[in-house]
């Protein structure tokens, strides 16, 4: 005879043991998104996409409709604008692509040395996907309007992002030129006084110089009209006897 219970101790086993890693799989997965979706956003609100959704969907009020009876129903942003609102929102775009690269190299050796949470880094990964999402919605929108310009869009608006930097950094120059002139007008009036202050040292010490000379070329006179060591008493009278005895 076959011995179900036997046989039944082993697939009973199986089955608590796969229900439980199911319903710890279930449980760890909500969690997960549970977590995700608690953790806040890596981008502020995104203004410009927000302004693109509202001009798109834009419509008159019941008032307007009611005075403007003959008029179209639905009032009709026109499409220059909503291309300049779509292009405007790709150019937010760039730069938030920009920031996503520059720290996701950064934070990743952050993370493997341990210096940062696993929630910033899936708070980061969300980011991520978030942007790749707004660049398609982006590209269909733009194909939308006209063929083909989902693929020249992102040029134009990194051309867009490039000039925004440039002028930018040209404001933050500006700024500080008054703070630089300043900067070099005591600069340079302080060159100019150790300058003059050398040279008046230089005129001092040399007329030090001057006096020290003087003085001494004067003491060399006196030595000269007072007959010098050698006019001494007993020295006149050896010339004297001398000059006698020559007689």
């Amino acid at each position: 005879m076959v011995d179900w219970i036997s046989l039944a101790i082993p697939f009973a086993y199986l089955g608590v043991l796969i229900g439980s890693l199911a319903t710890f799989s279930s449980l760890y997965r909500k969690r997960k998104s549970s977590r995700a979706l608690s953790l806040a956003p890596w981008f502020p609100p995104h203004l410009q996409r927000n302004i693109y959704l509202s001009l798109l969907h834009i419509e008159d009020s019941p008032a307007q409709q009611s005075a403007n009876a003959t008029a179209e129903k639905n009032a009709k942003v026109p499409d220059s604008v909503l291309k300049a609102a779509l292009l405007r929102r790709a150019v937010e775009d760039i730069h938030r692509i920009i920031q996503v690269r520059t720290a996701k190299q950064a934070l990743s050796t952050l993370l493997q040395r341990g210096s940062v949470g696993d929630d910033l880094w899936q708070q980061f990964l969300r980011a991520e996907k978030e942007i790749e999402a707004e660049l398609k919605d982006v590209v269909q929108e733009a194909n939308a309007f006209t063929d083909g310009w989902g693929q020249t869009i992102f040029q134009s608006a990194n051309e867009m992002a490039n000039n925004q930097i440039m002028r930018k950094r040209i404001d933050e120059i500006q700024s500080q030129v008054a703070a630089e002139k300043d900067w070099w007008v005591k600069r340079k009036a302080t060159i100019q006084s150790d300058f003059m202050k050398e040279l008046d040292d230089d005129a001092k010490a040399q007329e030090e110089r001057n006096r020290a000379e003087r003085k001494s070329s004067d003491e060399d006179a006196v030595l000269v009209e007072s007959g010098g060591p050698a006019s001494t008493p007993g020295g006149g009278q050896g010339k004297s006897s001398k000059k006698k005895a020559k007689r």
